[in-house]
């Protein structure tokens, strides 16, 4: 019975995989090595412990269990690195700059459009809502960022509220060094060179020689400075 139970499994292993890489791309095959590999082991392990071949099923399902370890502390890792959006936050908006692409989105956090994403809205609803926080500087310097963004040119039809002209902090008080690390996209304790290098990056995405946005160009490099 243990060998009619050892061939069924092999079998079955075989099977799954012949399934699963048919016409595959060789990443999506390694993708799904990583995926149900341990899986695949630690299962035919646990038949071969329970057919009462445990000389080869238990150091399988030990196998299974470190690479399935391993794939877990790696994805970790991953999720906890660097990240490839840089935030910054007003009482009405969290703004996010993509450091790949250079696109900018936000998040509204308070008004009758709490929750929304400033992509999902309406130009009319954009319109709305950038009058409706114009009493509050750096949001409005945030909103004028995404539109000038999203619609070029929409200030040549719009008046653009004298909040703006203000101090991009104005009412913040002094950034903190977790801000700072939010506003370049690192993780806190990153060295001087990866400061440096976010500050060099993100500068040319947002720089206004560029197209891009006073305020922001001025909240990085006051996060280079509060970190340096």
């Amino acid at each position: 019975m243990g060998y009619v139970l050892t061939f069924l499994a092999m079998l079955a292993v075989i099977g799954i995989f012949a399934l699963t890489f048919v016409n595959a791309s060789p990443r999506k095959i390694a993708d799904t090595v990583r995926t149900i590999g341990p899986l695949l082991l630690a299962g035919t392990g646990g038949i071969l412990a329970f057919a009462g071949r445990g000389g080869i099923g238990i150091p399988l399902l030990a196998v299974g269990f470190t690479w399935w370890a391993r794939n877990r502390r790696i994805t970790r890792m991953t999720h906890t690195g660097n990240s490839p959006k840089s935030t910054v936050r007003s009482a009405w908006l969290e703004m996010e700059l993509d450091h790949e692409t250079g696109e900018l989105d936000g998040l509204v956090l308070t008004g009758k459009n709490e929750g929304n994403r400033l992509s999902d809205l309406a130009d009319t609803v954009i319109m709305e809502l950038y009058q409706e926080l114009s009493s509050d500087g750096e949001s409005c310097a945030l909103m004028e960022a995404y539109l000038d963004r999203r619609t070029p040119g929409w200030s040549e039809h719009t008046e653009r509220s004298s909040s703006a002209g203000q101090s991009s902090t104005a009412g913040s008080g002094p950034m903190t060094k977790e801000e700072a690390y939010q506003v370049l996209g690192l993780r806190p304790g990153a060295g001087t060179d990866e400061i440096r290098e976010a500050h060099r990056r993100l500068m040319k995405r947002v720089h206004p020689d560029s197209g891009g946005s006073t305020f922001l160009a001025a909240r990085i490099n006051e996060a280079k400075d509060t970190l340096l």
